[in-house]
């Protein structure tokens, strides 16, 4: 079960060619598996679920990203307590999902089934 504003999951970046000795890495390290979603993202379930983006651009930092039960809700909340939107709500694999800076410029993303 998932928990309204907890985080719940952490994407990161995988560019350049890198998804294959990304998930190379992370099985012969830590015994990880993963779930592909197309060839360039790797879904992985390893204590906090998360996933390697391989159409991110190299500088992508990693994206924590928070569930809410009302995605509209939580957007009006992220701008009433003082942060941006920077990628308005959009459809993806799984869900819908926005992204938005806190007031120290750290991007996140939230996402609602």
């Amino acid at each position: 079960m998932r928990d309204n504003g907890k985080l719940d999951y952490l994407e990161m970046q995988a560019a350049n060619g890198t998804i294959d000795s990304v998930k190379a890495f992370y099985s012969a390290a830590f015994g990880w598996t993963f779930t592909d979603y197309g060839p360039s993202y790797a879904a992985f379930g390893e204590g906090l679920d998360g996933g390697f983006d391989g159409s991110a651009a190299r500088e992508t930092k990693p994206l924590p990203v928070i569930y809410a039960d009302d995605l509209e809700a939580a957007a009006t909340a992220v701008v009433e307590a003082g942060g941006t939107v920077i990628r308005p709500i959009y459809p993806f694999p799984g869900g819908r999902r926005f992204h938005f800076t806190d007031p120290a410029g750290n991007e996140l993303a939230v996402w609602s089934e």
